[in-house]
């Protein structure tokens, strides 16, 4: 084969794989001081972060509180990329977006005993092919539940994805547990791990829906599966509500 026409079909594949890549979900975790005031923070995700990132042609983006009074109290933001790529320059482009550095200059600039977080964690977590992209949950959802699966091991995590796409999405989709992303962890706490998004109108609707979902005889079939025996060993859940200024 002649070497140029080689080379250009190599160029074209990396091409197309860099382009075609699974979303990359960035899900970011503020844990606030017992004391502290979070309105500092609460205006630099409404009024400079979020419009930045909008600017960039990133959408969907969920912003949270944990429901009911838990302790210490959490913001969490849910980022969604296009691809890895997206994620790698987000940062680059905020550092010379001059916008986001005069909405930003009070959040940037403030001192320790003002800022109201403890610290930050970040979980990168890739989409699964069985559901490639995030979907926005209908007007009505005010009840949202993160789940994280653990793994014992890489090979564990990869069988408990796969019943995922073989399997667990069609169940979801048949009861109606409505998914907003889900994917598998390529960075962060809890790994090996997947996680996953779901949205409800309230929780008398996560209760009704989730009793569909153990009787239906698919999931009483695949459970019985050795494929699948011993494919996660903890489950961690956590229940949302979207603050005012949450995109998603």
């Amino acid at each position: 084969m002649n070497r140029r026409i080689l080379s250009a079909i190599i160029l074209f594949l990396s091409f197309t794989s860099i382009y075609s890549q699974e979303e990359v979900y960035e899900l970011r975790t503020y844990e606030l001081e017992f004391f502290g005031q979070a309105k500092v923070l609460h205006n630099y995700l409404e009024q400079a972060l979020l419009p930045a990132l909008d600017r960039q042609g990133i959408e969907h983006i969920g912003a949270f509180e944990e429901y009911g009074e838990s302790l210490p109290k959490k913001i969490y933001l849910l980022i969604p990329y296009d691809n890895i790529q997206t994620f790698q320059s987000s940062k680059d482009v905020l550092a010379k977006d001059a916008k986001y550095l005069q909405d930003a200059k009070t959040y940037l600039n403030a001192t320790e005993e003002i800022i109201p977080y403890k610290r930050i964690s970040t979980n990168l977590i890739r989409s699964s092919a069985g559901f490639p992209k995030l979907v926005k949950p209908v007007d009505e959802a005010n009840l949202f539940e993160l789940r994280i699966y653990e793994s014992h091991n890489e090979d564990a995590l990869r069988r408990k994805v796969k019943m995922f796409n073989d399997s667990e999405f069609k169940i979801f989709e048949e009861v109606g547990l409505p998914m907003v992303f889900f994917g598998e962890n390529i960075a962060g706490d809890q790994m090996p791990c997947l996680t996953y998004m779901l949205a409800f109108k309230d929780m008398e609707a996560h209760t009704r829906t989730w009793a569909k979902f153990g009787p239906h005889p698919e999931w009483q079939r695949i459970i019985k599966l050795e494929e699948y025996a011993n494919a996660m060993n903890d489950i961690t859940r956590v229940f949302l509500k979207q603050l005012p200024y949450s995109k998603l």
